[in-house]
């Protein structure tokens, strides 16, 4: 997932003469800021990710036996070192697209490595693009529920108001998603800090009173477990991948942070309280098994349960928004991409480009939650439905850091297969435990998973066959130009700017004005928008300009996938390399196309039909674009796909 965090500016170190005092508090404040958006998913596993381990691990006997106890921690625990410490911190924030991570940023790096050969690697990211939608709708709702049902524990008359107190919170939660996320972030970084110092040091007396609990720590007590448990360790570790959902936020967020602070937060703070919490629980249940109705909760005293709910429900709500907050900025890179229609994008800041809200993408999500909520009922039941997005995102980033490892890195083949291959191994191991979970509610973001992937696949498959379409019926621009320079129509005064995505044939709405008007502008300005395969392109490459004759000329404006397209700033760059216009006399003049179904497609009649409605539900270029509605003229046509 991709978050936003925002962080106060430091000052200059001319500023006071103190620079390395100031680039230590940027880092403490990163960091912090780290601690609040990037673990939030990872550190509230504890709520539930033990008590279901222990109760698929005790699934042949009434109750959990010690040893059992202590096999389930150790493979948890070690779970912990190996994928996320290993396999994220030490090596995958090392494999940064410009500065940025995520399932989408490696994809553009490790298509640009392969080149034209690069379809397995978009069919890759569309897959963990999709699977993380997923993600997004179970941990909302896995995390906020089982933070409230710790209530249950202060009286069982609060059991009836489990499911509403979620369905309301989540409401809440999604409803205040539009005012932007500033102001409730700057609270993420300290709520998240005593969230970790409380599960740590409510876990230390039951550490103390069984000792023995941190046997747990020898790795021989993992592969023993598995060893004798047969089929009831494959299922058990299934669950044992509850502990580390979120890990992919280590490394979707690497541009928002860097990679020390999350590397210094995850080793210094997160792990230690995440391993000392886990050990707690499991010395609690050794000593009494009955307290597997609710491990974490039952660690605290009585009097603490209500406050120990309410910073719970924080903490899911945080770990909540950190994943809302990651599908807008994935929609938008899959946007940028190709992957998906131009949905409209709301910036929430005027400070910060990344901070956006999409309301469609809002109301999706928020009903997709609240049906998992009613239908589901409880944690345990949708911790079932949990791990299969994320195992399948963990398998897809393996796989694609391996390609980035060999052909950017330029380890020899054998080398790279040799370090992925073990955490390959063990996702795929994670992966196939959580498959046995599907009739139990992972059908859940596989079908979700499905789904997403059936539109981007459609969105991009017909993108392309309607490019190819048109261009067969568009005229060169280059013969076009020859034409009109050597027989010119009317002049009127001004600018035009003729948008197309093909420079290199005639932009359908010049085609028409021609036809229609009769008339040609003074100046003509053919405009391309790429989206380029890096995060953010510098000013320095941002136009680039061609003239290609005394009143026509060729622009185009370059994008990073993570960017919003502002095409009037842009287009003042453009003014500083010589290009002399006035907004206000320049006229936009857009192509919009009206879709049908062609009797004979490149698709099934089903999807292009749905392609027609995806195209439908797009966001106006005008606005996408940014361009000023006073200077637009729309030119409709028909096209059939």
């Amino acid at each position: 997932m991709s978050v936003q965090f925002v962080i106060p500016a430091a000052e200059t170190p001319a500023a006071n003469g103190h620079g390395e005092a100031h680039s230590t508090a940027t880092f403490k404040a990163l960091m912090l800021g780290s601690i609040g958006v990037v673990y939030g998913d990872i550190g509230t596993s504890p709520l539930y990710a033990l008590r279901e381990a222990v109760v698929a691990a005790s699934e042949a006997s009434t109750a959990a036996t010690p040893q059992a106890v202590l096999g389930v921690l150790s493979l948890i625990l070690w779970a912990l070192i190996v994928v996320v410490t290993l396999k994220y911190v030490v090596i995958l924030l090392r494999a940064d697209n410009n500065g940025e991570g995520g399932t989408l940023a490696l994809m553009a790096l490790a298509q640009r490595a392969v080149g034209k050969g690069g379809t397995a690697i978009v069919l890759l990211g569309i897959i963990s693009g999709a699977l993380f939608y997923g993600d997004a709708v179970l941990t909302p709702a896995l995390s906020v529920l089982s933070a409230i049902e710790g209530i249950k524990l202060v009286t069982v008359t609060f059991e009836h108001y489990v499911v509403p107190l979620t369905v309301i919170i989540l409401v809440a939660l999604f409803a205040v998603q539009s005012r932007g996320t500033a102001r409730v972030a700057a609270f993420f970084g300290p709520v998240m800090c005593v969230w970790f110092a409380v599960i740590a040091v409510a876990a230390v007396p039951q550490i103390m009173r069984h000792p023995e609990v941190l046997q747990a720590l020898n790795p021989l007590y993992a592969v023993s477990f598995m060893l004798h448990h047969g089929m009831i360790g494959f299922i058990t570790l299934g669950a044992v991948f509850l502990a580390v959902t979120g890990a992919e936020a280590l490394y979707a967020d690497l541009g928002h942070f860097g990679k020390r602070p999350i590397q210094t937060a995850w080793l210094f703070i997160v792990l230690p309280s995440l391993a000392i919490n886990y050990l707690g629980q499991g010395a609690l249940l050794i000593a009494d098994p009955k307290a597997i109705e609710n491990p974490f909760f039952l660690m605290f005293p009585d009097w603490a349960l209500i406050p120990m709910v309410a910073l719970a429900t924080a903490a899911t709500v945080i770990a909540s928004q950190a994943v809302i907050t990651g599908a807008y900025s994935l929609t938008r890179q899959a946007i940028q991409l190709g992957l998906l229609p131009r949905f409209e994008i709301r910036h929430t800041s005027e400070a910060h480009s990344g901070q956006i809200y999409i309301p469609s993408i809002n109301l999706l999500l928020l009903l997709a939650v609240i049906l998992l909520v009613v239908l589901f009922r409880s944690s345990s039941g949708l911790a079932s439905a949990y791990g299969i997005s994320v195992t399948g995102t963990m398998v897809v980033t393996a796989m694609m850091g391996f390609v980035v490892i060999w052909r950017v890195w330029k380890w020899s083949p054998i080398a790279a297969a040799a370090l992925i291959a073990p955490f390959l191994f063990l996702d795929v191991t994670f992966l196939a435990a959580n498959l046995l979970k599907v009739l139990e509610g992972g059908w859940v973001p596989l079908a979700l998973g499905g789904i997403v992937m059936l539109l981007m696949y459609t969105w991009r498959r017909g993108s392309r066959l309607l490019f190819e379409k048109s261009r067969k019926l568009e005229f060169p621009l280059a013969e076009l130009v020859a034409m009109l320079e050597k027989r010119p129509p009317q002049r009127v005064p001004g600018t035009a700017v003729f948008l197309t995505s093909d420079p290199e044939c005639a932009p359908t709405a010049l085609m028409h004005s021609l036809k229609h008007y009769k008339v040609l502008h003074e100046k003509n300005v053919i405009l391309t928008i790429e989206t380029a395969p890096t995060p953010r392109i510098d000013d320095a490459e941002r136009v680039r300009m061609e003239q290609l004759s005394e009143t026509f000329s060729k622009v185009t404006l370059r994008f990073g996938f993570m960017e919003s397209p502002n095409v009037p700033k842009t287009l003042a760059i453009a003014r500083k390399l010589g290009w002399q216009f006035d907004i206000m006399s320049t006229s936009f003049f857009l192509s919009r196309r009206a879709l049908k179904p062609a009797a004979h497609s490149g698709m099934p009649r089903w999807q292009d039909l749905l392609f027609i409605r995806l195209s439908r539900a797009a966001n106006d270029a005008t606005d996408y674009f940014q361009i000023p509605t006073g200077r637009v003229v729309e030119v409709g046509t028909q096209v059939t796909i």
